[in-house]
């Protein structure tokens, strides 16, 4: 049987859980901190391109980056070495559960409410990136799962695809396809991408849950990206009329063609849906509103259109038939031509030209605003928001994120400091939980997204930490998310059995725990242990003692040595018998001492007395 493969010394891999397109993702076991872990390694094949290897570390580094609650966290990368090639990998957070793919496949339909909820966990993780300057880029049901507790975890953030975007065609194989289906119509174009990209993938997804099929479906991802591109999908409500119209709205408004007519940023279309959850109106039924419009009336040239205009039927009109069918090929034809000819214009466009939006945080506004249109940027508008560290009426950061590439065309949406917000965050770091939600909510808090995670320092059940922190300002009705501590992460008791005190340490001292030796004579090989409590495999607290005994040689045996009491000399007798005689039938002499002793021979024999007498026949 074979070894299991182990990485970095520490993680030993199980079995292949996922494949991607230039990753495969592992189940494995954390040796040091004895965990359960998803590692995932650049596939063999390509770990030889170095283009590939450094686009993998680099948006791997990118990836750790993000630690949010919907967000899978990564934990640690490295490299192995295979056949002389060097692997990196990305240890992640190991997560039990499905992904929606998953779910969709086994035709589970899901409730419309429970849709809109799932969206919403989508929606927080994609807030979180863009705050952080990155595009996912592909959002899609297989990268999102649901946990055995019915949470959001949103997978492969800053994951490279097997391609670069600029070098990306629609006509690749079968790995593009599942891409495709949930494609932006400007990812289909070729053009860069942003924030409102990845509304228009969760639209899609949230498309899919809510109907059970993609919005857009095809024999080849040429013909999927085209009617993301020009043509609208079939209204939700159509195919489910059991759907509700604000969520509809919602959903259409998300896969708005134009990304201006969009939400223009994840928390927008979060708040939306959460204004649909309960029973409020949305902004997208307002613009759906809006935006209606009704049947013209057909156009009078004049003629009776009544039944009387037909002619009868004769051999002239039987030519004329035949000739319009022959036209109508004809126009056919040229139709199929005509489209053919405009697909691939659309596909084969240029990039448009883009420039790096600028840093402009801690700018004037004035400046910042500058700045931006000296990069050929025009279509600059501003926000207002708190900031505890830019001073008031300067600049805080743009969207899309500065180092970002963009047309010129693009909307910048340029965020200035109202200072620090008017309400300040209470630290509720140690409180019980129901102590904490309730302080938080006195100040005029919401509760946001709460948490376990272990701590050693804090008792379970208490709060370890929030997000914004105790003590920083904030906006009065915003969300503060908590972490809950679930107490110190418990470690198992290795076996001891056979080791000697120093290998016994060394073990251990890797799990975080001490021993306390003691010695105990035993037949066992002496230095070797020999009984430990607690016993192997137990769950204990971090900083633990193991009480550990360890085998000591028993003492010799003594040596036998004659009885103190033994004498050594027989008496003479003369003419009596050896023992002096045997009063009173003996009458030889004195019989001698019993000497040799170590008492002097004051054991002279038993009394005469007591001696058996013999039978006189």
């Amino acid at each position: 049987m074979s070894q299991p493969r182990l990485l970095g010394g520490r993680y030993e891999l199980d079995g292949v859980i996922g494949r991607g397109g230039m990753a495969e993702v592992y189940r494995a076991r954390d040796l040091r901190l004895d965990r359960m872990v998803a590692v995932k390694t650049l596939r063999h094949d390509m770990a030889r391109d170095h283009t590939f290897q450094a686009r993998f570390r680099r948006e791997a580094q990118s990836a750790a980056s993000l630690n949010h609650p919907s967000i899978i966290a990564v934990y640690d990368t490295g490299e192995d070495m295979v056949d002389d090639v060097s692997i990196p990998f990305i240890v992640m957070e190991y997560v039990d559960g499905r992904t929606l793919k998953e779910l969709l496949d086994d035709d589970r339909r899901l409730l419309p409410e429970r849709c809109a909820e799932i969206a919403d966990g989508i929606l927080r993780a994609l807030e979180y990136s863009h705050r952080s300057g990155i595009v996912h880029r592909d959002i899609k049901p297989a990268n999102v799962m649901l946990t055995r507790q019915a949470e959001v975890k949103v997978m492969d953030f800053g994951i490279a695809r097997s391609m670069d975007d600029n070098q990306a065609t629609m006509t690749q194989t079968s790995q593009v396809i599942g891409t495709a289906q949930y494609l932006s119509p400007e990812q289909a174009r070729g053009e860069r991408v942003d924030a409102r990209s990845d509304l228009y993938s969760t639209g899609c997804v949230l498309y899919e849950l809510l109907t059970g099929r993609p919005p857009f479906t095809g024999d080849s991802p040429v013909s999927i990206a085209y009617q993301h591109v020009r043509e609208e999908p079939v209204p939700p409500t159509e195919l489910d009329p059991e759907i509700p119209e604000w969520l509809e709205d919602v959903t259409l408004r998300a896969m708005a063609k134009d990304r201006d007519e969009r939400y223009q940023s994840a928390e927008e279309m979060s708040q939306d849906i959460q204004r649909g959850i309960q029973g409020m109106p949305t902004s997208a039924a307002a613009m759906a509103a809006a935006g209606a419009t009704t049947a013209l009336d057909p156009v009078d040239d004049g003629r009776d259109d009544g039944y009387d205009d037909y002619d009868d039927y004769g051999y002239e009109d039987e030519r004329r038939g035949n000739g319009k069918k022959a036209a109508l090929w004809v126009t056919l034809a040229l139709a199929v031509i005509a489209a053919f000819g405009v697909l691939f214009w659309v596909f084969n466009q240029p990039p448009a030209e883009t420039a790096e939006i600028p840093d402009v945080k801690n700018m004037s506004q004035s400046e910042a605003e500058q700045a931006l249109k000296k990069e050929g940027f025009s279509d600059i508008t501003t926000e207002e928001e708190n900031d505890d560290e830019v001073e008031k009426g300067d600049a805080i950061r743009t969207d899309p994120a500065a180092g970002r590439e963009a047309t010129p065309d693009t909307k910048i949406t340029l965020y200035i400091s109202k200072g620090p917000g008017s309400v300040q965050v209470p630290d509720v770091t140690g409180m019980p939980r129901s102590e904490a939600t309730a302080e938080l909510q006195n100040e005029g808090f919401k509760i946001g997204n709460q948490q376990n995670e272990p701590s050693s320092s804090i008792s379970e059940g208490n709060v370890t930490r929030t997000s914004p922190e105790g003590g920083t300002s904030a906006d009065p009705g915003s969300k503060v998310d908590l972490w809950i501590s679930s107490g110190p992460e418990k470690v198992k008791v290795p076996d001891l059995s056979g080791m000697t005190k120093d290998q016994a340490e060394s073990a251990l001292k890797d799990r975080n725990l001490s021993g306390s030796f003691t010695e105990e004579e035993s037949d066992e090989p002496e230095g070797q242990v020999i009984r430990q409590d607690p016993a192997s495999g137990t769950e204990v607290d971090p900083n633990s003692t193991v009480n550990v005994v360890i085998a000591k040689k028993k003492p010799d045996e003594p040596t036998d040595s004659p009885s103190p009491t033994d004498g050594d000399g027989n008496g003479g007798d003369g003419n009596g018998n050896e023992d002096g005689g045997f009063p009173p039938f003996g009458d030889g002499g004195n019989g001698g001492n019993g000497g040799g002793g170590d008492q002097g021979g004051e054991d002279q024999g038993s009394p005469w007395w007591q001696y058996p007498f013999r039978s006189r026949e």
